[in-house]
């Protein structure tokens, strides 16, 4: 609970109380998805489609475990509802959620994806595919700051999720292959 009160209350200000809600807001990621989208149609032609529908099916694999499984199943209560917590947490969203706190789906749903991006594209964008954790990473400590998520349910959100990243990026390398297989070892010569 510490570490809650510390990022949500203590290592605030002006800019972070402007900038948290809206990182948390998939609006705002939309010119994001849409120039990835792009950049994969021109690219990859054709090939895009699987790369397309294994990206949504990461996305409901695990919205799926996180909201309608664990969420229900742990039955954690979440921090803008803790009654220990009255008087001292700040909500900076205009509601508080009454489903179970653990996990952060929008830490599994983005983790998810960053590591399917991240396993699918890092030979095309290098070093800079890192950034895809970057963007997840944020959007996950936007919901301590906003008080919606402890830090542990961000943190188990983001674990689950780049296990489902994993997951369904080795089984797109596998079938679709838009270069060789990083899951395979390679004989050298």
């Amino acid at each position: 609970m510490r570490c809650f009160i510390k990022i949500n209350v203590d290592w605030t200000g002006t800019f972070g109380d402007f900038l948290m809600p809206l990182m948390r807001d998939q609006r705002v990621w939309y010119p994001l998805y849409a120039l990835l989208l792009t950049y994969v149609i021109v690219k990859f032609k054709w090939k895009a489609v699987p790369f397309i529908l294994f990206g949504v099916v990461t996305v409901a694999l695990s919205d799926i475990i996180s909201s309608h499984f664990l969420k229900d199943f742990i039955g954690r209560i979440r921090p803008c509802h803790e009654e220990q917590l009255v008087g001292i947490m700040k909500l900076r969203v205009g509601y508080c959620p009454n489903s179970g706190s653990f996990t952060s789906s929008h830490a599994v749903n983005h983790f998810s994806l960053a590591t399917f991006f991240y396993l699918a594209l890092r030979p095309y964008f290098k070093r800079w595919a890192l950034l895809f954790f970057l963007w997840a990473g944020l959007i996950a400590y936007a919901q301590v700051y906003v008080g919606v998520h402890y830090p542990g349910d961000v943190l188990g959100g983001a674990v689950l999720g780049m296990l489902i990243g994993i997951l369904t990026a080795y089984f797109f390398r596998r079938y679709f292959n838009f270069q060789k297989n990083p899951f395979k070892k390679e004989a050298r010569i």
